[in-house]
């Protein structure tokens, strides 16, 4: 049996849904800063892969690491946590 290696997982808000099998997720982390101690907003943005074109503008969804598909595109959407309001 072949064994596969761990793929990363990133949990983040949907933040462009006009590609056309593609959307834009913006994960946001606090990093405390190294000399002032004060907590910083990082925001790091991945371009997805939406097989479906399911995922909406404020959308919260899991994606995963994959092959490349295009480009940019290295990640797939893997589910929907939370849909926007």
């Amino acid at each position: 049996m072949e064994k596969r290696n761990l793929r990363k997982e990133r949990i983040g808000v949907v933040t462009s849904d006009k590609m056309e099998k593609s959307i834009v997720v913006s994960e946001v982390k606090r990093v405390k800063h190294p000399m002032y101690g004060k907590f910083v907003l990082r925001t790091k943005k991945y371009v997805a892969h939406d097989e479906l074109n399911d995922c909406k503008e404020g959308d919260t969804v899991k994606i995963m690491e994959t092959r490349p598909i295009s480009k940019n595109k290295c990640w797939r959407l893997v589910e929907i946590l939370e849909r926007a309001k």
